[in-house]
């Protein structure tokens, strides 16, 4: 199959779900195998596109990042202290990626664990879903340290390929008392950070292995997962409020017999 096909192909995946709780790495570890797309190279492009999804969030949320940057009265989530919670939940699976990157890389990175993990995530949806809570936090505004940290605590469940860093901070929200609609926007701005550094950390590490000639491979992944993702977080917004995680969840289960049958 043509590289850029195969890049262009990776991307739409990468972009439509990277943002949803259905798990970018699972899927993308299971359309490699299908490509025939798989070794330490392609572990890598699949991380470096994330790059694509990563500047869509961006893009629709850029009053935010200016935000951040240039703090605005009255608005809490902006300059230092917005930059201090978005640490917080950076933290935890940032350390815990960085101790255990080649173990993951290595022992989780396989079609059997992202079925354990489709599996397991949706079950999770499911049960949070079936519960009531009540809603403390509606806008980024109200999210306090305390919430910031928890999510980010919920977000190790991420380094799970398959579990979804999206489902892992979603769910932890709506169990820390935030609205549907908060957890979503929350969970697209904190993947800016701790995406942004895993992806860059991966790059880096593995340079070696790509050269120029590359380049328009990697261009093709880009632009095709910034596109789809753009398209997909705004869809999903729509979509959580008024569906919940339980249509996420019956599609996870429904996709574990085939990764079962062709995959495992």
């Amino acid at each position: 199959m043509d590289n850029l096909l195969t890049a262009l192909l990776l991307s739409i995946v990468e972009g439509l779900t990277e943002f949803l709780p259905v798990s970018s790495s699972g899927h993308l570890i299971l359309t490699g195998n299908l490509l025939n797309f798989t070794g330490p190279r392609a572990a890598t492009f699949e991380v470096v596109i994330q790059f694509g999804a990563i500047l869509s969030v961006v893009v629709l949320y850029w009053k935010r990042f200016i935000g951040l940057l240039k703090p605005q009265p009255g608005v809490q989530f902006s300059g230092l202290r917005g930059i201090l919670l978005l640490l917080l939940t950076s933290l935890p699976a940032g350390l815990l990626g960085l101790l255990l990157h080649s173990q993951i890389k290595q022992y989780l990175f396989r079609p059997v664990t992202v079925l354990i993990a489709l599996l397991v995530g949706a079950v999770c949806m499911i049960i949070v879903e079936r519960r009531k809570y009540k809603i403390a936090y509606t806008n980024l505004d109200e999210v306090t340290p305390r919430l910031a940290l928890a999510i980010g605590c919920f977000q190790c469940l991420a380094l799970w390929p398959g579990f979804s860093r999206s489902a892992a901070t979603i769910m932890g929200s709506i169990l820390m008392g935030a609205g549907r609609t908060l957890a979503a926007e929350y969970s697209f701005i904190a993947a800016v950070p701790i995406m942004t550094a895993a992806t860059g950390y991966d790059l880096l590490k593995n340079l070696e292995l790509f050269t120029a000639a590359d380049i328009p491979f990697f261009l093709m992944g880009l632009a095709g997962a910034f596109v789809s993702a753009l398209l997909a977080v705004k869809i999903f917004v729509a979509l959580l409020g008024r569906t919940g995680l339980v249509p996420f969840a019956v599609y996870r289960l429904l996709l574990a017999p085939f990764v079962y049958y062709f995959m495992v």
